[in-house]
């Protein structure tokens, strides 16, 4: 295989780097917290945390495991969204040395009984307005400990009663429940301190989380990410990052949940690492709160998908905000589109990148160079240390601009899926390539293009149709904000393009939108069914469940 990515690299960037000197992501998270002491590391709901005060945090919470005589590799539940709790929680049991199971708040109970039931978790930490959920299960699991956490206990006694009694009793988001062994942060933190802090001694190989996937395509499994894995992936990212950044100066603003691989690597590890300020973002879907929170702050970094850059971009008070601080804008997680890409250059006056990877590469596996000054429709080059090959139904590469399978190798590639070694085998190969199951190709320069998931791909009479292009085509449209394509059968050409539309414009027609379609794709691409909806249905992060669409036709 010819590295014909490497010749597109921007300068200062290696070819290879080396993750010898880093011993764990422990040892990173010290690192920064010794040379970024006085420095504000989390601000959450107005409350800053320095560095010095995450790693006192941190210290207590794994003397609090360590009383609980938590052992190495014991695992640990996390379900909560962007509080200071969280990257407490998190630091603290990995010094601890314990595995980090991250839960997704909104999961429904069994959704929560699978995963902590797979994963073996015995200790969990929640936020109250999810306790209930766990109430349900965690009979039929193996957590013998529990933290639930108001939304404000780590925002000081005024701020956190208040933020404490909107939830509550304004808002009514905290239902009921009873779980009797439950203990709250604060006493969690007060006991750790008092009983103290041993280090444990942690190893490229340790696994540091059962991340597990979407689950957007089935059963959602555990990816077993080890220290090395994750290390490897922050180094990488940093190898990239660092042309354009300013250690211990830019401000990043973290809207994705950082219980999901994306933030979890770029936003909360990279970005520690080299010092900077994170603005967490508790419900990223209540965008006018969002755009006020950002107009507080000099913003430099945001990560995102685009459902929530659209979203932005469709808020009148956005378009108020002052951009003069930012300079990073990255797109992962689902396709940027370009209108969404030109829309935000024109407001922002930044360019929208996009980067790509998976729950099982820690995530990152191509960006595109962050000096670039528009959107270029790639998912970028294969960053330092990692190698893509595109590849057909037999596994043999394909020449460049042919469409094929997207493999990976490199040392953020997950050790496999936790406790099924039979599907951890069906898409990790002897050869170390990691079968992503999304379908692109590689141009000349060695940018990847991503065209699609290999099981969303529609066979209109012999034809390939990828949903991607479709659902590009019809968001040209004004009268657009949400597009979604999947194929329904159909009995003269095996299948049909039906589209999921949430309407901009009141008035638009499926009569209007097809007619669109017809300038823009080819005839066997054109949808043939149309249907308007209000909202469509999504992951965690914002992603659109094509799955859940196809279940419902």
């Amino acid at each position: 295989m010819e590295k014909v990515w490497l010749k597109s690299y921007p300068q200062a960037v290696p070819a290879e780097i080396s993750i010898d000197h880093v011993a764990s992501l422990v040892a990173l998270f010290e690192k920064a917290c010794a040379d970024y002491a006085d420095k504000v590391a989390y601000i959450s709901m107005g409350k800053e945390m320095t560095y010095r005060q995450l790693e006192e945090k941190t210290r207590a919470f794994a003397g609090w495991l360590q009383s609980l005589g938590a052992e190495k590799g014991e695992r640990v539940a996390l379900m909560m969204p962007n509080l200071l709790q969280y990257p407490v929680a998190l630091f603290g049991t990995l010094r601890a040395g314990c595995v980090i199971v991250n839960c997704n708040p909104l999961y429904t109970p069994r959704e929560l009984e699978q995963q902590l039931r797979d994963s073996g978790a015995t200790v969990i930490v929640i936020v109250e307005n999810f306790a209930h959920t766990l109430e349900q299960v965690i009979g039929h699991t193996a957590v013998r400990h529990v933290v639930v956490t108001p939304m404000g206990e780590l925002l000081g006694a005024l701020k956190g009663a208040l933020v404490n009694f909107v939830v509550r009793h304004v808002k009514k988001l905290v239902p009921k429940w009873r779980l009797p062994a439950a203990i709250d942060f604060a006493a969690a933190l007060t006991t750790g301190a008092r009983y103290g802090f041993t280090p444990t001694k942690l190893g490229q190989d340790d696994i540091a989380f059962l991340q597990y996937t979407g689950g957007t395509t089935g059963i959602s499994k555990g990816a077993m990410l080890t220290h090395g894995n994750i290390c490897a992936n922050v180094m990488q990212a940093h190898a990239w990052i660092r042309p354009v950044i300013r250690e211990g100066e830019e401000f990043i603003l973290t809207a994705l949940p950082l219980y999901h691989i994306f933030a979890l690597t770029a936003n909360c590890l990279v970005f520690l690492m080299i010092g900077a300020r994170n603005l967490l973002i508790a419900n990223p879907r209540d965008i006018p709160h969002f755009v006020k929170e950002w107009s507080k702050y000099p913003v430099s970094v945001i990560t995102g998908v685009n459902t929530l850059f659209n979203a932005l971009l469709n808020n009148p008070a956005f378009a108020r905000l002052d951009f003069s601080t930012l300079r990073v804008t990255l797109g992962g997680g689902m396709a940027v589109q370009a209108s969404v890409a030109e829309r935000w250059l024109q407001t922002t006056g930044v360019a929208l990148l996009q980067a790509y990877g998976l729950t099982e590469t820690s995530p990152a596996a191509t960006i595109n160079p962050l000096d670039m000054k528009a959107f270029n429709g790639s998912i970028g080059l294969p960053i330092s240390s990692t190698e893509v090959s595109i590849r057909d139904d037999n596994g043999h590469e394909v020449p460049l601009m042919q469409v094929g399978e997207i493999c990976i190798r490199g040392p953020q590639v997950m050790a496999g899926y936790w406790q099924r070694p039979e599907e951890t085998a069906a898409v990790l190969g002897a050869d170390g390539f990691l079968r992503t199951g999304d379908m692109g190709y590689m141009d000349k320069d060695g940018f990847v293009f991503l065209v699609d998931r290999k099981k969303d791909m529609i066979l209109v009479s012999g034809f390939n149709v990828y949903p991607n292009e479709v659902e590009e085509a019809v968001a040209l449209h004004p009268g657009v904000l949400e597009v979604a394509a999947i194929g329904v059968a159909d009995e003269h050409s095996g299948e049909a393009v039906k589209i999921f539309v949430v309407r901009k414009d009141p008035a638009l027609t499926e009569v209007a939108l097809i007619e669109h379609c017809r300038t823009v794709l080819t005839g066997y691409k054109v949808p043939r069914h149309v249907e308007f909806r209000d909202d469509l249905p999504k992951t965690n992060v914002g992603k659109i469940l094509r799955r859940a669409l196809k279940e419902r036709n």
